[in-house]
């Protein structure tokens, strides 16, 4: 199996001057559990290389197992350090697409016609895709069939009670929950910060930074459970 993860290359937010980018968790917490499941990963940005991390995702409060898993793990640091350029990332040389949330992907992924393109050549191939907090935010232009990807579909990403503990309301260029509203998805939620992924057909999304391990997890049993509907292929 082959997945390629996708991160953010923008490192602004907005107009405060402070840095975001990607949530560490959430590229930490579904590399493991990717890898760990014998995944072959390619690791994707949209300017290639070192994503720029949101440095509030590494404060002592947000330490995860697999953040400190991966500060231990040279060939994980490695990859990240040098990911591919997406514009490089063809979907008929992979399985499935997962994309890494933080704030960073709402201003350059979300417009994106490379990204936008990707996605849907995923989906319209009929692979899985995935994307977790602030990543759902990035299907806000993807079609499939003339509508929008999300719509009638459900799913979940980064609330607005989540955005307002955050105090960045009124920082992001759209709030997720909305934009995903307004493009007719049925969003479903639960209480801010706790675990929660959503799988409708071979869309899946998960909440927050919490809900990483799940969304991938449940990316896995997806992908599982379309190859066993799949005939073998002749030897």
């Amino acid at each position: 199996m082959k997945i390629v993860m996708v991160l953010t290359s923008h490192d602004q937010l907005g107009a405060t001057g402070r840095k975001t980018g990607f949530w560490l968790e959430e590229f930490a917490a579904p590399y493991f559990v990717f890898r760990d499941a014998g995944v072959e990963l390619t690791l994707a940005s949209p300017r290639g290389g070192q994503p720029p991390l949101d440095p509030k995702s590494d404060l002592p409060e947000s330490q995860t197992a697999a953040m400190t898993r991966f500060k231990n793990d040279t060939a994980a640091q490695k990859a990240l350090a040098h990911t591919h350029p997406l514009a490089e990332i063809r979907a008929e040389e992979f399985d499935t697409i997962f994309y890494v949330g933080g704030h960073g992907p709402m201003w350059d992924l979300a417009e994106s016609p490379v990204s936008i393109a990707l996605i849907e050549a995923f989906y319209d191939s009929g692979k899985p895709v995935a994307l977790v907090c602030h990543s759902p935010g990035v299907l806000r232009h993807v079609t499939y069939r003339g509508e929008p990807l999300v719509k009638k579909k459900r799913v979940t990403g980064f609330t607005n009670g989540e955005e307002a503990d955050a105090q960045l309301t009124h920082v992001v260029p759209f709030l997720v929950e909305d934009e995903l509203m307004r493009l007719g998805a049925i969003f479903e939620k639960v209480r801010n910060w706790q675990p929660h992924a959503v799988v409708d057909g071979r869309l899946v999304t998960g909440q927050n930074p919490a809900s990483s391990t799940a969304a991938a997890q449940a990316l896995l049993r997806v992908f599982a459970a379309e190859a066993a509907e799949k005939p073998e292929k002749a030897a």
